[in-house]
Parts: C-alpha cells; structure tokens; sequence
C-alpha cells in the first residue's frame, strides 16, 4: 500500500492510497493509534470513492464512532482505467433498463465478474489496512447502497470478517443463494418508489437474507432519495454492532 496524499481537517485525518492498481481512501481519527472499527465502503455506480455522500458518511463515522473507514474505486469508476467488460455490462443494463428489456443475462453476467475480480479486491484491501498501526485488526462492518449493495452481497457472504452491514436499494442483481450465506445483522434500504429497482425484488433479496437479526428500512420517495435521517440510524446500528 502506498500512500499519495494525506491530509487533515476538523480531527479527521485523510490518506489517498493505491494498492497495486487500486486506488482508495482512507479516513481516521487525527493523531489515532491503536485498534479500532473498521467499515468499508461501497460507492453506486456512476459514483466514486470521493462522492460527495461516500466522503459526508465517512467522516460522520470517523467523528462520531471513532471509526476508521475505507473506499476504493470499482472498475471503471473514479481513477481506475475503463474495464472493457465491466463498461459493456454496464452500458447495456442502462439500455435495456430504460426500455424495459430483459436483463437476466447481464445481470449474471456482471455478478461473475463481480465475484471474479472485485470481491478479492476488496479483500485485499482489507488485509492491508488492517496491518497499519492507526486501524488494526478491530470489528467490520460493511456499508453499500445501488452498486455498493450488489457489490457487497457477495463480499459479505465471503469475508468472515465483516460482522454486520447497511445494504439496500438493490434487487434481483443479487442472487438469492448468495444472499442466503449471510447471517450477519443486516440494516436494508429501499425507497418505496424507486425507478430503478422494483420493489418485489428489493423485498425478495431482504427475504433472502439468513441473518437472525435484519431490518427493514422503507421509505416513500426515488431510488436517490434515501433520506438524510437514515444516516442517523447507521451510526447506531454499527455502534451496537462494532462498539
């Protein structure tokens, strides 16, 4: 891991990384050192690790909880180079989205690729930041919404680590089985009137889940209308769950 810039700011200390060819960011307390939480964060598609909600969430965990928190760009997204695949499968589903075509076969498409390169990513990532002096080898959780859920599923479901996580605004993209391998508590999204993912799917992937402990958060309004308030409830549910 080698870091490219650092900076800090009202008690949060900001460090821009490449891992290989993965670019991230880190967020921690200033002057921390010792163990702490650690959430990972995935970003929506279209989005990047420097969104303005990824970065208005991270510090809130940094500030609020003591969290260290860590983002990275998907492929194609951010400074990542353009992912010919990931780009094709991508622009497709868009396509087919805003005509109302089938798009089974991309989206299981895009899980392989999902499974295939970005869950060991991640997992990467994870294994390096854990070794630094200022986060260490504390609880994880995982945060994602849009891209950042269908991401996320399958990382949960393969990384013991991450012990609870906030989901949602995400369907069919994900596979049932896959959902199924997570136990962890779960906090999910969805926005009743949401364009982009129909509701069926979204309560069918929070059915999915074996997790003992998952909540259902609903509320009226379009797939980027989640409201601010549900930031408040994620900062207590990782709380209760990460310390």
């Amino acid at each position: 891991m080698r870091f490219t810039s650092e900076t800090s700011s009202d008690g949060i200390f900001e460090q821009q990384f490449l891992l290989g060819d993965i670019p991230g960011l880190l967020w921690t307390p200033r002057d921390a050192d010792g163990t702490r939480p650690l959430i990972l964060m995935g970003h929506g598609g279209g989005q990047n690790k420097k969104a303005p909600g990824v970065v208005e969430h991270a510090r809130r965990f940094v500030a609020e909880c003591g969290f260290a928190v860590v983002a990275v760009d998907a492929p194609s997204h951010g400074d990542r180079p353009e992912h010919e695949e990931f780009t094709r499968i991508a622009t497709e589903y868009e396509t087919r989205l805003d005509s109302g075509e089938e798009r089974a076969p991309l989206i299981a498409g895009f899980q392989a690729l999902v499974v295939r390169q970005i869950v060991p990513e991640w997992q990467r990532v994870l294994d390096a930041v854990q070794k630094l002096s200022h986060v260490g080898m504390g609880p994880v959780g995982y945060w994602g919404v849009s891209l950042g859920c269908v991401i996320g599923v399958p990382l949960i479901a393969a990384e013991s680590r991450v012990r609870a996580a906030v989901l949602g605004l995400g369907g069919a993209e994900v596979p049932a089985e896959t959902a199924a391998r997570i136990t962890v508590p779960v906090e999910f999204l969805v926005q009743w009137d949401d364009e982009r993912v129909p509701r069926t799917q979204s309560l069918a992937l929070f059915d999915a889940f074996a997790s003992a402990e998952k909540t259902l958060h609903a509320n009226p309004g379009k797939h980027g209308e989640v409201p601010a308030f549900e930031m408040d409830s994620t900062l207590r549910f990782f709380a209760r769950h990460l310390g």
